[in-house]
């Protein structure tokens, strides 16, 4: 005859089991919310970066990387700078130079400090006065602004005058040896077509090639003055200069013809008496029996001016 095994019962019920480990970790989360809500003062380490160097400048040297700082605050601010700490921009243009060195005043700055930490004055205390900062010192030159402004007028329009960069020279620093090579720099190729009113705007400065200059600014502003134009020409004489005394020349034509283009406004005020044209004896050795009419004045309000005749054809007589 079998004999029946009485069952084992489980020591601890499992609804109960179930209901002690939701109490349980309930009252540790109720824990962990009370503790990090209490306030405590620790040392924290926080991560700088360093902003607007100046650009005659290179930092050298163990440059700080870190800032202690004594924090009065709840545990979830402390316990999560620990682990995700917030990154304090340090402006050196705040900075004073002191030889070669620049001294960031750490007690002067600190309401700027603590307000990209979110923390109150009172609650924070910074572990040093503030933050030495090695440099050397980069060579500095002055050159000029080129344009490369591609400008190209609707029928019946150009330019007043020539195209104004703003500023027309720009600092630049770097090697001593790179920069001797500079007198100028240009600006990023741009092209403007069908233009009929006045135009200006920004334009990059080209730093193709400059990978060791620093450029104190990275743009400029041009502009340029537009306006309807109409041609015109007067006939005027030309003047013979430099003749040896006693020798008696006659050139042919005694006259020529000037067109050239200006502003509808000015155009009344533009005549014969505007313009200056003439041709030099003394180029008349190797001339082959032509001189070469050059404008010698001219009003500033025209442009795109052209003779009818350039070679002026001249005979010594006996």
């Amino acid at each position: 005859m079998k004999t029946k095994l009485k069952e084992k019962k489980p020591w601890i019920k499992r609804g109960p089991l179930k209901t002690f480990s939701f109490f349980l970790g309930f009252s540790a989360v109720i824990w962990v919310v009370v503790q990090f809500s209490k306030e405590y003062t620790e040392v924290l380490e926080m991560p700088i970066t360093y902003t607007n160097l100046p650009k005659d400048k290179i930092l050298v040297g163990d440059t700080p990387k870190t800032l202690d700082l004594r924090v009065r605050d709840r545990g979830f601010y402390i316990a999560w700078n620990r682990v995700f700490p917030q990154n304090i921009a340090i402006d050196i243009s705040d900075a004073t130079e002191d030889g070669n060195s620049l001294i960031y005043d750490l007690e002067l700055q600190k309401t700027a400090i603590l307000s990209q930490l979110n923390l109150d004055y009172e609650k924070a205390d910074l572990l040093q006065k503030n933050i030495k900062i090695s440099f050397e010192q980069r060579a500095v030159k002055k050159v000029a602004v080129l344009s490369s402004i591609d400008l190209s007028f609707a029928v019946g329009y150009s330019a007043l005058e020539e195209i104004k960069i703003q500023p027309d020279s720009v600092m630049l620093s770097g090697p001593a040896n790179i920069l001797d090579t500079l007198n100028s720099i240009k600006t990023k190729p741009i092209k403007i077509n069908n233009i009929s009113n006045d135009v200006k705007g920004k334009v990059k400065l080209e730093t193709t090639g400059l990978n060791e200059i620093s450029l104190f600014q990275e743009e400029v502003s041009y502009s340029v003055r537009t306006e309807k134009f109409t041609e015109g020409k007067v006939e005027i004489p030309i003047k013979l200069l430099n003749v040896p005394e006693g020798t008696n020349v006659v050139i042919f034509p005694k006259e020529v013809v000037i067109f050239y283009q200006v502003s509808l406004n000015d155009f009344d005020e533009i005549d014969s008496s505007s313009f200056v044209v003439a041709v030099d004896f003394n180029n008349a050795q190797d001339s082959d029996g032509f001189l070469i009419a050059q404008i010698l004045e001219k009003p500033d309000q025209v442009n795109n001016i052209r003779l009818n005749e350039k070679k002026i054809q001249f005979v010594i007589k006996r």
